[in-house]
């Protein structure tokens, strides 16, 4: 769907540009559906388009085989989907696929470099928005080393509640288990954990956060650390 000038904006890294340079780019710029569970790139697969999300979640995946995933990323309305092809880069190493269902804004990889080939505001936005996404990976590369499943799910609810603006959200034990890069019986220990605990809710592919507090404290500092480079950015 193409955009207007009164189109709200509700991505981020789009609503941090200023008037003049946001309206240049609305030409390049449709906004398009995303479903739960789309995969929006496969690894080595080029990157053709690029998305700025409105709403809902991409999660990125590295993994050495279909079923051997680990999510490595995460992207709501703060940021962009195929950094990439700003980075210069024309194929995927990641797999991304919609985790939460919402709306993006799709902008043609070639229409992202050409408005970023001359640097400008733009280009800076998203330096910095690469930064934090090199921080997201490093520190979710740590927490998956170092801390319990637990501690683990605990700070991958929290981090898509903050993306999702929502309590209740779909969720799977298989897509769980390659989010997190255990098998689906570790899920099941976990989520089972966290619903005794009454923190969650969890019941045929529905997920409800009740107490958030309490996740954040089941969760480790990595959490914040996530966050709190994500709001530096």
């Amino acid at each position: 769907m193409a955009l207007s000038k009164s189109t709200p904006i509700a991505n981020q890294l789009l609503a941090a540009l200023p008037g003049k340079d946001y309206q240049g780019l609305l030409r390049h710029l449709e906004q398009t559906p995303l479903i739960f569970e789309e995969i929006l790139y496969q690894p080595d697969a080029v990157m053709s388009d690029v998305y700025f999300p409105n709403s809902g979640v991409v999660s990125l995946l590295a993994g050495a085989n279909e079923r051997a995933t680990l999510e490595v990323g995460l992207v709501g309305n703060e940021g962009m989907v195929g950094l990439g092809v700003f980075l210069g880069v024309n194929t995927s190493v990641n797999r991304a696929v919609v985790q939460g269902a919402g709306s993006a804004m799709k902008m043609k990889a070639s229409s992202l470099r050409k408005q970023c080939k001359d640097g400008g505001i733009f280009s800076r936005l998203l330096q910095r928005y690469s930064h934090s996404v090199l921080a997201q990976v490093t520190q979710a590369a740590v927490c998956n080393q170092f801390h319990s499943v637990d501690a683990r799910m605990a700070r991958w609810l929290l981090m898509t509640h903050d993306r999702m603006g929502d309590d209740e959200f779909r969720l799977t034990q298989e897509f769980l288990s390659h989010m997190l890069g255990v098998r689906r019986e570790g899920v099941s220990i976990a989520a089972g954990d966290l619903q005794k605990r009454k923190l969650i809710r969890y019941s045929r592919g529905a997920l409800r956060i009740l107490d958030r507090p309490g996740l954040e404290a089941t969760s480790c500092g990595c959490y914040e650390i996530i966050r709190d480079e994500g709001k530096a950015s």
